[in-house]
């Protein structure tokens, strides 16, 4: 069918859709969300070597403070590299800006912004029908079996833009299987 044959107002609501490539959200980390983050952690490792090296007797207590102060260096620097990317919502799944795809819309059961939903701050519970491999980018998103946490370090406000369209995205899916 070509665009002569489209009255005018449809051809401008089919273009209004999204295509399956093209992006309906996102969900970034701020600048200075992304700071503090980090700078938060790296004052951990400060404080946590700190008082492993200025322990008066070298003991086990002294050992494992040093290894949990190696610990948030490592978090510090996974966070640096997490909150460089982003969540982009697509009409075929959730994937993040590198390209890695997080859960496929067809998998993608339920979304949870509870206040006791087992979530990371500012952002929101996805629950799956199949599980996928783990991953995880601290202060942006976690992925455990049939479960995926998005958000952290994120704006609520662009997370809860994502649940929204997430969760009428699934209602339009649920309606469309109980009319056909």
């Amino acid at each position: 069918m070509t665009s002569q044959q489209i009255p005018p107002d449809t051809e401008a609501d089919l273009q209004a859709l999204p295509q399956a490539g093209e992006t309906l959200a996102t969900l970034s980390v701020s600048p200075g969300r992304r700071v503090f983050g980090i700078g938060v952690l790296v004052g951990l490792t400060l404080l946590m070597l700190r008082m492993a090296l200025a322990g008066a007797v070298s003991s086990w207590l002294d050992l494992l403070v040093l290894v949990m102060g190696g610990a948030a260096a490592f978090g510090a620097w996974r966070m640096y590299r997490a909150t460089r990317l982003s969540v982009v919502l697509r009409r075929d799944g959730l994937f993040d800006s590198e390209g890695t795809c997080l859960a496929a819309m067809s998998t993608i059961r339920s979304v949870d912004r509870g206040t006791f939903a087992f979530k990371p701050s500012n952002g929101f519970l996805l629950r799956l029908s199949e599980g996928g491999s783990r991953l995880w980018q601290p202060g942006l998103y976690w992925r455990f079996g049939r479960r995926i946490g998005i958000g952290g370090i994120t704006r609520a406000a662009e997370a809860k833009q994502m649940a929204d369209v997430l969760s009428v995205m699934l209602a339009e899916r649920e309606a469309e299987r109980n009319a056909g």
